[in-house]
């Protein structure tokens, strides 16, 4: 046995048998479920015993609903508004009287005709489309994961939907986007869908921006969805002017939750759902962990497998790998990870509660590779991983 692999065989709490997959995607080559499925075939050839389970995760963005679906959810579909007015299908997950809806499915990026960003007329009219649609299938419990947006409209679009009246001076309604709310008198809320008050609305995100300001929606991520710094500018005062009409409207709770931790989520549609549709915000890693009854999986786990693409320093602030290593810690039980690319050192990942992790990078040092083998490689970590860690 080689010296470092002398080190990780001295340093394991036992020989494990059972492990739990609970990956996240790695985003552009492997789904969640790709990704617990391959590294489930290369446990398996190195360790023919093992007991593998699969539970794909997901922190509320891209790739939710997805998680959901393979934790037992049914898949549903609704045709919806796009981001720039299209028709699009989007899908939402139902279990009982629980739903996940995505906001992306409806208003995300990969929406955008021909991917020509609209940072200035994206709206989110789909998304409020698609949570009527759980509405109308009696739920309790609405879980709405909000990431991978294409728009920057503070949630206007999907409270107009849900109809509430957002209206210019002459009594119009204001235009689909961000910008258009520059041109908003005042807010009538009251005409919203009443089956939103006796439903339980989870905001889930792994972002807590306030709606606007340098660390805002506009300023922060306005430029990922193809915003330059003239429409930054445009898209920040619209917004701040947004948020003064509702607090004319609805009061200090309005200005209250322009502040709030999760406002500026996906283009501030975070601000509109905690103050238009009474959401409560949770980092979405830890509702999605509840939804998907991650707690229960870890009483059959003596090992905890997770990953994303790029383990990072992103990936301690909320995203999902941190979410699993921390609930996993906290019963006593090793978590070992696996990526694209690996950016944290050894003692940053041993605080995050991950006690090794395992990159693609190691294997191939093609980037352009990683990405289009990524299965294959992957297939190869998880051997290595057995290796070191399967008796």
């Amino acid at each position: 046995m080689s010296k470092g692999k002398q080190r990780v065989a001295d340093t394991r709490r036992t020989a494990h048998a059972r492990v739990l997959i609970a990956a996240d995607k790695f985003k552009g080559s492997l789904t969640a479920v790709e990704v617990a499925a391959h590294v489930a075939a290369g446990l398996r050839r190195a360790r023919p015993g093992t007991v593998v389970r699969a539970l794909p995760v997901a922190d509320g963005g891209d790739g939710t609903v997805a998680a959901a679906v393979a934790a037992g959810f049914t898949r549903h579909t609704r045709e919806v508004t796009g981001p720039t007015g299209e028709p699009v299908t989007a899908t939402w997950a139902l279990r009982d009287t629980t739903a996940v809806v995505e906001m992306a499915e409806a208003s995300g990026l990969q929406h955008l005709p021909g991917g020509v960003p609209a940072p200035l007329t994206a709206t989110t009219h789909g998304s409020g489309e698609l949570i009527a649609a759980a509405l109308d299938a009696g739920v309790r419990t609405l879980v709405l994961g909000v990431g991978g947006s294409a728009t920057t409209d503070g949630g206007a679009g999907m409270l107009s939907a849900l109809g509430a009246r957002l209206l210019t001076a002459d009594g119009t309604p204001v235009g689909p986007g961000g910008a258009a709310l520059a041109a908003l008198d005042r807010a009538e809320l009251g005409g919203l869908d009443p089956r939103l008050a006796e439903v339980d609305l989870v905001l889930a995100g792994d972002v807590d921006n306030p709606l606007t300001g340098p660390t805002g929606a506009a300023a922060v991520y306005g430029p990922q969805k193809g915003a330059d710094e003239n429409d930054v500018r445009t898209l920040d005062a619209a917004l701040a002017h947004y948020a003064r009409v509702l607090t004319d409207a609805l009061g200090d709770r309005a200005a209250e939750a322009a502040e709030a931790p999760g406002a500026g989520a996906a283009g501030g549609m975070g601000f509109g759902a905690l103050v238009g549709l009474g959401a409560r915000f949770r980092p979405g890693i830890e509702v999605m962990l509840d939804v998907l009854g991650f707690a229960d999986a870890l009483d059959h786990a003596d090992l905890v497998v997770t990953g994303e693409g790029s383990l990072d320093s992103q990936t301690l602030h909320g995203k999902a790998p941190a979410g699993v290593a921390a609930a996993a810690h906290a019963r006593g039980i090793d978590t070992v990870a696996v990526c694209g690319r690996l950016t944290l050192d050894a003692e940053t990942l041993r605080k995050a509660g991950i006690r090794r992790a395992y990159a693609l990078s190691d294997l191939e040092s093609d980037p352009d590779r990683c990405f289009s083998e990524a299965g294959t490689l992957l297939e190869r970590l998880a051997e290595r991983l057995a290796e070191d860690w399967l008796a």
